[in-house]
């Protein structure tokens, strides 16, 4: 039975490998133009077209989302849509006067929040290993993994956004607190920051602002 064990395994192994070498021959590097629009020439947006975003595509992004690489694929986040305008309400009385018109006009505020219970579900998303206790009754642990892996999936939403022609922008100026209150009080997530969602109106761009060069703040050693 052991052997069975293993040679299953290794057989998925095979499959996992042969894969990951079959999208390197098909795809070796994105080309210049997909490198721009995701991230060396993407801008951060402020005003937005009356254009919606269709339920459809913003669960095409999450599946895209989903597959970005997190800690023992503990998967922390979680992200709530917001469209509605009941519900960009309540996101208004937590932002700072100044982000509040740049909300409301976007089709799509995401909350990119965090679920502290993460690591209870590692039994399905880390199932070749017993890693609950490595959190159990360690919530500084439980917190700086939570918020630094849905802090990168947070980011995997805003690449994946643009790299779907959806333009993003997002804003830290905001009470958790409050975030937390209006739509987490059941449910115990905790909210890492937001991202309007939409089709850009470039006219409120302004010029992109400086980047440190490599030698001042990288180092090879």
């Amino acid at each position: 039975m052991m052997g069975e064990g293993n040679d299953s395994m290794d057989g998925i192994r095979a499959q996992a490998q042969a894969a990951v070498r079959d999208l390197r021959l098909r795809k070796p590097q994105l080309d210049e133009a997909s490198i721009d629009l995701i991230l060396r020439d993407a801008r951060s947006h402020y005003a937005w077209q009356d254009r919606p975003v269709p339920e459809e595509m913003l669960r095409n992004l999450y599946d895209i989302v989903r597959q970005g690489p997190t800690s023992m694929n503990t998967c922390p986040a979680r992200f709530l849509f917001v469209t509605s305008a009941e519900g960009k309400a309540r996101i208004a009385k937590a932002l700072k006067p100044a982000n509040v018109a740049k909300m409301q006009a976007a089709p799509v505020t995401a909350i990119v929040a965090w679920d502290p219970a993460f690591w209870e579900a590692l039994d399905f998303l880390f199932p070749h290993d017993d890693r609950k206790p490595l959190f159990e009754g360690k919530p500084q642990f439980i917190h700086d993994t939570g918020f630094r892996n849905s802090t990168l999936q947070g980011a995997y939403l805003m690449i994946a956004a643009r790299a779907m022609g959806l333009d993003v922008g997002a804003m830290s100026g905001f009470s958790n607190a409050v975030i937390d209150d209006e739509f987490f009080a059941e449910t115990g997530w905790k909210s890492n920051f937001l991202c309007n969602i939409g089709y850009a109106e470039e006219s409120a761009l302004f010029q992109k602002l400086p980047r440190f060069d490599f030698d001042d703040v990288c180092a090879i050693v």
